[in-house]
């Protein structure tokens, strides 16, 4: 983890987005103080999946195909009949 001083942090910011996307993670510190710290972004560039051979539609959710609780089919339920 590199350590930047505020001052150089305004100068230099784009190539601390670069290494930030490129996995490395920055603490930028303001009187020898951590103020904020530049991580790289967690499945920015992952892939969602498709869903089955519908073209187009993807899927947000990874638990989409585990069974409902018996909680949430009464909610679903609930006001159908």
């Amino acid at each position: 983890m590199k350590r930047i001083k505020s001052a150089h942090a305004g100068a230099r910011f784009p190539k601390l987005l670069d290494a930030s996307s490129r996995g490395e993670r920055t603490t930028i510190a303001r009187r020898r103080q951590s103020v904020p710290e530049l991580d790289p972004a967690v499945n920015s560039n992952k892939r969602l999946p498709v869903l089955g051979a519908v073209k187009g539609i993807r899927i947000r959710d990874a638990k989409w195909a585990e069974p409902m609780t018996e909680d949430e089919i009464e909610d679903t339920l609930k006001d159908r009949y």
